[in-house]
């Protein structure tokens, strides 16, 4: 009843995962989709319309570029004539003062005909007009030197360079005048020059406004169901414009907020169907555990979200993306139909957020068949590049056959597009670093790194043919059973290999306590009780995980150092206890290994091949029958103990790796002639 229960709350618990995952994959996937157009075509001068042809669907101006109008308003900046005004109260003021202070005081200095003739003067400069030097540097700003002047609420154009600067004005008054200086400084004639010619920047920053507010921002007119421009043709700096236009029309028009909840929604109801899929295929896959959940659905999200945010900031081109990544990794540390499945789940919801989906899909799923089919079982570097130079003359082939069907021509095929899939090929190299990154993070074993670590001149496997020569020789024929029988229900006979290799380097520390590398009859075993026997042979179970750990060996092949022997008891010393103690309650435990049983394919697999390669060391007689019947010995009754419950075989998989195994001892020990002795 309790086993049930764990059962059922560990399955829950994996439910909960699952769906949490899911959840924030089409929460991410969605947040960063582009919402904010309708428009999302990519595009620029002197490149041709890679899209479907558009027609208008309205009427609409087309609007100058900003580099037009703002040179147009500089222009019409530049040229601008400021507004004036000619203040005659200056000139008022000023010869009526001067005219007092002579009657007062300046009669004293000057006579009447000199005071007249100044009087003259300076009502002659008033009446030219006088400026200040700011004023002066104003009107001169544009490139024009004439202004509007209002005088008596009258415009006309004059010319800025007619009026005279204060200092100018003292020194014209001054000029030809027949009165002693000393006589002309105590008239102080600086006090009656002001200037009367005053900018009037209210009035004209209004008139300049209204002349840029006049300026039109448009330069023709797209009427409704006119064509705007098809597929293929090169777009010129006109049809970028009316593009350009159309987009802005097109956006004022629609509801945003409407939009907006209309596309959430749809993008919502589209990711999560995606998902959803996705997650049904995981469901049905029992061989994927938690991690292998994590990465497959991280794989399914990573492009989605990456193609979001070059449509939303208009960044590059999608097809230099590597999506052909996510099915090469997959097949390395998934399988080859989750590949494919989640790399179609991939591209079908980043075509959603295309302009042209039936180009990309159809070239995506091409490139991601290739990599699957190249990266079925990576067995070496080379590989990795054979399997991108394929993917790129997939996309290159493809696009070629493609345009041919849709266009009829080659002189309209898009050159740029090659570019692309170079640049998308250079980044699935780094598909070889991303190895071992995943390895890192997720706990997976490639199949490079299992290659490497089942090189037998490595430190750990060269200690333990030294030391345990017996061991390392089962160890490689338990390897070679383990994965004919593995290669034969389709499991990864390569992990099973180089499990097989490892899972008893434990007995590198006490080689001599083993049948297979003792010699000359000497068995320490006779001299210690069952109990402490049984100790020493569970013992290596610890010691292998311990020499892992300190050659830093990845988890998948500690897991086959634990799994073994599972859960069960060391026989011999186990039984010849309990012959010697009939009677007595026996603590199972001290004979039992620390475990757990196997929980995948490959695990239980060495453990049935570690146990029948043992075995069948203590066959007399090397008969068909004698070998059928040691593995269903061997086979069977784990079967009914329980040991392969957690692993996903099959009652058909049992019985292929019963048939491998027996077929295999058959040819290792088969029966060999005796050959003749030579007659002297």
């Amino acid at each position: 009843m309790k086993k049930k229960i764990k059962t059922a709350i560990s399955n829950r618990l994996k439910a909960i995962y699952k769906i949490s995952i899911a959840v924030a994959c089409i929460g991410v996937i969605v947040y960063f989709m582009p919402r904010n157009s309708v428009f999302n075509y990519t595009y620029n001068i002197n490149t041709p319309w890679t899209y479907s042809q558009i027609m208008a669907d309205f009427d609409f101006p087309i609007y100058k570029d900003e580099l037009r109008l703002k040179a147009e308003k500089d222009s019409i900046t530049a040229h601008f004539e400021p507004y004036f005004t000619k203040d005659i109260n200056v000139e008022k003021a000023s010869l009526s003062a001067f005219e007092k202070r002579y009657i007062s005081d300046y009669h004293k200095y000057i006579s009447r005909e000199q005071y007249n003739a100044l009087y003259n003067k300076l009502q002659k400069i008033y009446s030219q007009g006088i400026i200040s030097a700011e004023d002066m540097n104003i009107g001169k700003q544009g490139e024009s030197t004439f202004i509007k002047l209002i005088n008596d609420n009258i415009s006309s154009t004059a010319n800025i360079n007619n009026f005279i600067k204060i200092p100018e004005a003292y020194k014209i008054l001054v000029r030809n005048d027949t009165t002693p200086h000393r006589t002309l400084n105590r008239l102080n004639l600086e006090e009656y020059i002001g200037a009367n010619i005053k900018y009037d920047s209210l009035r004209s920053k209004r008139a300049l406004n209204e002349e840029l507010e006049a300026l039109s921002i448009s330069d023709g007119l797209v009427q409704k169901g006119q064509r705007i421009i098809g597929r293929g043709e090169i777009i010129d700096s006109r049809t970028y414009q009316i593009l350009q236009s159309y987009h802005y029309e097109l956006e004022k028009r629609l509801d945003k907020n409407r939009q907006n909840t209309l596309t959430l929604l749809g993008q919502i109801g589209f990711i999560f169907t995606c998902i959803l899929l996705l997650l049904l295929f995981i469901y049905n896959n029992k061989k994927l555990n938690n991690n292998k959940i994590l990465l497959t659905l991280l794989s399914a999200t990573i492009f989605p979200v990456i193609v979001g945010i070059m449509m939303q900031h208009r960044i590059g081109n999608v097809f230099i993306l590597p999506f052909a990544m996510v099915p090469m990794l997959l097949c390395m540390f998934v399988d080859t139909r989750t590949a494919f499945w989640t790399h179609v789940i991939s591209i079908l919801m980043c075509s959603i957020m295309l302009n042209s989906p039936y180009e990309f899909l159809l070239l995506q799923i091409l490139a991601g068949c290739t990599a699957i089919f190249n990266m079925r079982e990576l067995s070496s570097r080379s590989q990795m590049f054979r399997s991108v130079f394929f993917i790129l003359i997939t996309y290159a082939f493809s696009y070629l056959c493609y345009e041919l069907v849709v266009e009829n021509s080659i002189a309209k095929i898009d050159l740029k597009m090659y570019i692309y899939f170079i640049i998308n090929a250079i980044l699935l190299l780094f598909a070889y670093p991303m190895m071992f990154v995943i390895e890192k993070l997720f706990g997976f074993v490639s199949s490079v790194t299992l290659i490497e670590l089942s090189n037998i001149n490595s430190e750990l496997l060269r200690k333990l043919s030294q030391d345990a020569p017996g061991t390392f020789q089962h160890s490689m024929q338990v390897g070679n059973l383990a994965a004919e029988a593995a290669r034969a229900i389709g499991a990864s006979s390569l992990e099973v290999r180089t499990g097989a290799l490892y899972h008893d380097i434990g007995k590198t520390l006490n080689p001599i306590y083993f049948t297979e590398n003792q010699s000359g009859g000497i068995n320490p075993h006779n001299n210690l009780s069952p109990q402490e026997s049984a100790k020493i042979i569970i013992k290596h179970v610890t010691d292998g995980l311990a020499l892992a750990d300190k050659h830093h060996l990845p988890k998948s092949i500690k897991e086959f150092i634990s799994t073994h022997h599972g859960l069960g008891k060391t026989g011999y010393f186990y039984i010849t206890y309990k012959n010697e103690h009939p009677d007595e309650d026996i603590d199972e435990k001290l004979f039992t290994y620390p475990g757990p049983n196997p929980t995948t394919r490959e695990q239980a697999i060495l453990m049935l091949a570690d146990c029948v390669e043992a075995a069948s060391h203590s066959i007399k007689e090397y008969t068909e029958e004698n070998i059928d019947k040691l593995v269903n010995q061997i086979v069977d009754p784990k079967i009914v103990d329980g040991s392969l419950n957690l692993a996903p075989l099959t009652f058909q998989d049992i019985s292929t790796i019963k048939t491998i195994f027996k077929e295999r001892l058959k040819a290792i020990y088969h029966t060999r002639i005796s050959y003749p002795s030579e007659k002297k």
